[in-house]
């Protein structure tokens, strides 16, 4: 029930989408993607597929979603990763944005083995070269079952046209590294 209702937030509000987009930094915050998705931790790795997208609802407010499903190297078991929040975005130069963002995050690999928790992450977001943009950001996360954790994010887009590009992610914290790479329609 509680995925329905953040999915028909997200589609509720596609049709201000289009005109909230921050004019001045030329960054879009309104995009889909789906692709490749990686964990590595000192106790194993895990991998498997990812879908994720942000709308913009303000120009300086969007909302954001991703889902991975990964499968546990060396035994028969995954794990969903759910993470929905709300992002803040306000341009300080002609090609740079401040963006701050606040979301929930969800784990579950059955069985009984799952918690909720919250991340919370501020940076950087630029126009690096003209089919170029990159960001880094510095976040907190914390769960039910585990101490919260400090990580950094980098990312970067290789943008193919005006609507395409390929994506790739990577977040490091104490040890353990999630990375994701895949293409992206932007609007």
């Amino acid at each position: 029930m509680k995925r329905s209702l953040i999915a028909l937030a997200l589609l509720a509000a596609l049709p201000f989408a289009a005109s909230a987009q921050d004019a001045n930094s030329g960054l879009s915050y309104n995009y889909v993607q789906g692709g490749y998705v990686a964990t590595n931790t000192d106790g194993g790795d895990a991998d498997g597929w990812g879908l994720g997208g942000s709308v913009a609802v303000h120009p300086n407010v969007h909302l954001f979603g991703s889902y991975a499903n990964q499968n546990i190297d060396g035994v028969n078991a995954d794990f969903d990763q759910w993470r929905f929040g709300v992002g803040y975005n306000k341009s300080f130069s002609p090609k740079a944005d401040f963006v701050a963002n606040v979301a929930y995050e969800q784990y579950d690999a059955g069985s009984g083995l799952d918690f909720d928790g919250y991340s919370i992450e501020a940076g950087v977001r630029g126009v690096l070269a003209p089919k170029f943009e990159g960001y880094a950001l510095l976040g907190y996360e914390d769960g039910g079952d585990f101490d919260g954790d400090a990580y950094g994010r980098l990312g970067a887009q290789l943008k193919i046209n005006q609507s395409w590009g390929v994506v790739a992610d990577v977040k490091i914290a104490d040890g353990d590294t999630q990375w994701f790479v895949g293409p992206r329609i932007s609007w």
